[in-house]
């Protein structure tokens, strides 16, 4: 996994390419002293299968080679890694060489015999140009974490559970997120990644129940060109997105066998093996979630203990809101703020009526049911203060909501049991998967692999009535849309 110094800054990896040793040689010696790392390799061959095992910022490479020639082995670089920059070199140099090979995925040309201020002049471009399309790259991955909402919250249990996860973030150890869906086990996650010393890399999370089982292993490792049907192209995978950075594998229960060996390898050996592809070096942090009781999985035996042991250095337990209800009005403001703005509402507070009723619920969603609540009440407010009958009615009778029964004909077929019962459970929290699958006791993924196969239609649960304003029973304008 990580050594104890990758978050100082690391030197840029050059690889240096030519069949004359001489040139290598030379090359080699002028970029060392600029402080680069330096890799070098007599052939084509070499050379491709060194950037199959590690990272390589750029690379210089002659055209005319024996064997594989400058050209196949640019092609094949930027169909592994399109992002690595590659200089080429000849002493064949023509203004059409250059273009073409420009046209080929070439950030520039130099001519031999090359020139120590020509070549270090060119290195430079090259390597900002790579540090932009990186930096591009960490910003689009961090768009999300941008607008991340804070984690809000000053009760006793909280303010420890923070104090736990500052502790662990300056650390390169593996933590493990536990708690009910809905608790912000990503949001720590994030919280986590934003106060170590990776902050400025990317952090990738991946929700592993959310992947088919099929396409999990390569999604996260990467797979080769032609590694099996439909792969099309080369992918780098999420581990090697979060290189430097952090991964987040929420959901961590719900991985096969087959991609927990090669998590465990990853995380043992700091190197992944892309779907028909090599072993690559990677340097990551890594934090997971679950809503599972991972001593009973492997008990069961779906989780295997050895990896058990890897993932659980740093077990932090985010405590239900039922059992911190006084951040509930707290996270009732900040939820208001934001979705006030959001869709432009002149709401400003609660009515101490709603501050009531939100503080004395159980909300077994937890605090992703507290914001939809607070959501839909926003949108169907109609004055400046949120009031009792703007919120959900389950919140004024809680028995509204949790006593709801679904019955059944005798004789009616399992798999309309089965279909409905699920349905009706999505429909009661609103879509929120993770929690139609607590409440049925059954894995997130199941929900999901019924969605995919079509035994239950999305439609079905999302495009229901609008929630209905009660008000407009007593005289009101009508119902909101």
């Amino acid at each position: 996994m990580a050594s104890s110094d990758s978050t100082s800054p690391r030197a840029p990896t050059i690889l240096v390419v030519d069949d004359e040793a001489s040139i290598v040689e030379a090359l080699g010696k002028v970029l060392s002293k600029e402080g680069y790392v330096v890799l070098e390799a007599g052939n084509g061959r070499e050379a491709l299968d060194l950037v199959r095992r590690q990272p390589v910022d750029l690379m210089i490479t002659d055209l005319r080679m024996p064997g594989m020639g400058g050209d196949d082995l640019l092609k094949a670089v930027k169909a592994i890694t399109p992002e690595v920059q590659v200089i080429v070199m000849t002493a064949y140099g023509t203004v059409e060489t250059a273009v073409e090979a420009m046209k080929r995925g070439a950030y520039d040309f130099i001519g031999k015999p090359l020139k120590r201020a020509s070549v270090l002049a060119t290195v430079r471009k090259a390597l900002d140009k790579a540090e932009l399309i990186a930096e591009n790259r960490h910003l689009r991955a961090q768009l999300e974490a941008a607008t991340t909402r804070d984690i809000v919250g000053n009760s006793q249990v909280m303010r420890a559970t923070l104090e736990i996860a500052r502790q662990a973030a300056n650390s390169t150890a593996t933590v493990l997120l536990l708690g009910e869906s809905g608790t912000g086990k990503e949001l720590l996650a994030r919280y986590i990644h934003r106060h170590s010393p990776r902050d400025q890399q990317a952090f990738i999370p991946v929700n592993c129940a959310a992947l088919p089982e099929t396409i999990l292993e390569s999604e996260l490792f990467g797979h080769e060109k032609g590694a099996f049907t439909g792969a099309v192209r080369s992918r780098e995978g999420r581990f090697l997105e979060a290189h430097h950075g952090t991964l987040f594998l929420d959901e961590i229960a719900e991985i096969t066998q087959t991609v927990q060996v090669k998590l465990l390898r990853a995380l043992q050996e700091g190197e992944i093996e892309p779907v028909g592809g090599r072993t690559t070096k990677v340097d990551f942090r890594l934090v997971c979630a679950t809503n599972r009781d991972l001593g009973e999985e492997v008990k069961a035996g779906n989780f295997r203990e050895d990896l058990f042991y890897r993932i659980n250095v740093i077990p932090i337990r985010i405590p239900p809101l039922r059992d911190r209800i006084e951040d509930v009005p707290l996270l009732g403001d900040h939820f208001l703020r934001m979705y006030a703005a959001k869709h432009g509402k002149p709401v400003t507070e609660f009515t101490e009526e709603a501050v009531h009723l939100m503080s004395n619920y159980g909300w077994p969603g937890n605090v992703r049911e507290l914001e939809n609540a607070v959501e839909r009440a926003v949108v169907l407010c109609r004055s400046t203060s949120v009031g009792a009958d703007d919120l959900p009615p389950e919140l004024r009778d809680p028995q509204a909501g949790h006593g709801r029964q679904v019955t059944f004909s005798v004789g009616t077929p399992l798999e309309e049991v089965e279909r409905r019962m699920i349905l009706e459970t999505l429909k009661f929290t609103r879509g929120d998967k993770r929690l139609a699958a607590d409440l049925l006791g059954i894995a997130t993924r199941t929900i999901y692999r019924k969605l995919e196969s079509g035994f239950i239609s999305e439609d079905a649960f999302r495009s229901g009535p609008a929630p209905r304003d009660e008000r407009a029973d007593k005289g009101g304008d009508g119902i909101l849309h």
